[in-house]
C-alpha cells in the first residue's frame, strides 16, 4: 500500500472527510481491521484565508509548494490538495514535487463522463466558480458544458461557505438557499451538480436533490485510495 500525503486545513473540517473516507474505503476494500497509509499535513486557514481575499495568489502558490515538500520529504508517494480552491495554484505544487498531484478537477470530470453527463452546475467558492482553472479543465479535458450560479448567488454560496461551513456550522435556511440555487441550475439545464467546495458536502448530499450530485471530497478521497491500493 502507498502513502497518500494530504495536504489539508482549508479547511479542517473537509479534512476530516477525507481522512474518515479514505480509511473507511480502505477498510472495505482489504477488509477490517486494515487502514490507509496516510501522512497529513494540516496548515493554518487563517493565513490561506486572508491571502485568497487578498488576491495574494503567488504567496499562496509558495506556501503549498512549500508544504508539498514536506509532504513527500515525510513519505508521501501522492499529494491530495484537500480544497477545490486551491487547485488554483496547483502547478506550483506539480513542479516543487517528483509525486503525482491527484488533481481534484479530474476525479470530478471523470466522474460526470462514467455517467454520461455533458451540461452540469458548479457550486464552489467565488474564485472556483469565477475564475477559469476549474471550469475550463472540466471543459478542456473531459468536454463539458459547466454552468454557474447567477451572481447573487455566487455571492450567498460563497459567503455560507466562508461564514458558516469551515467552522462547521450547519443551518437549515442555508441548505435551502443551495437547494434553490440547485433547483435554478436544473431549470437552466443542468443535469447534475458538483458539489465543487470540499465543505459543501456538510450541508448538501444526494437525500436532499434528485439530481446526480458530485461530490468533490468523496471523489477525490476515492482516487487516493485507488493510486495507494494499485
Amino acid at each position: 500500500m502507498k502513502t497518500i500525503g494530504l495536504l489539508g486545513g482549508m479547511s479542517w473540517e473537509s479534512s476530516a472527510q477525507y481522512y474518515a473516507i479514505i480509511n473507511r474505503t480502505v477498510m472495505s476494500r482489504l477488509g477490517h481491521p486494515h487502514s490507509a497509509r496516510v501522512l497529513m499535513l494540516s496548515v493554518d486557514f487563517g493565513e490561506i484565508e486572508r491571502l485568497q481575499h487578498a488576491g495574494e495568489w503567488n504567496a499562496l502558490g509558495t506556501i503549498l509548494a512549500s508544504e508539498a515538500r514536506r509532504l513527500e520529504a515525510g513519505g508521501a508517494e501522492c499529494i491530495l490538495l484537500c480544497t477545490n480552491t486551491m487547485h488554483l495554484r496547483a502547478d506550483d505544487i506539480i513542479t516543487a514535487v517528483s509525486i503525482p498531484l491527484i488533481h481534484i478537477a479530474d476525479s470530478t470530470g471523470k466522474a460526470i463522463h462514467r455517467a454520461g453527463l455533458r451540461r452540469v452546475g458548479l457550486l464552489g467558492t467565488a474564485f472556483t466558480m469565477e475564475k477559469p482553472f476549474y471550469r475550463e479543465r472540466l471543459e478542456n479535458e473531459f468536454g463539458l458544458e459547466v454552468l454557474v450560479p447567477d451572481d447573487d448567488e455566487r455571492k450567498m454560496i460563497h459567503r455560507v461557505i466562508y461564514e458558516e461551513l469551515v467552522g462547521g456550522k450547519v443551518r437549515e435556511d442555508s441548505r435551502a438557499a443551495y437547494l434553490a440555487v440547485i433547483e435554478h441550475l436544473r431549470q437552466r439545464g443542468a443535469e447534475g451538480i458538483i458539489l465543487g467546495c470540499t465543505e459543501i458536502m456538510l450541508l448538501v448530499d444526494q437525500q436532499h436533490v434528485d439530481l446526480p450530485l458530485f461530490d468533490t471530497t468523496h471523489l477525490h478521497a476515492i482516487d487516493g485510495v485507488d493510486f495507494a491500493l494499485a
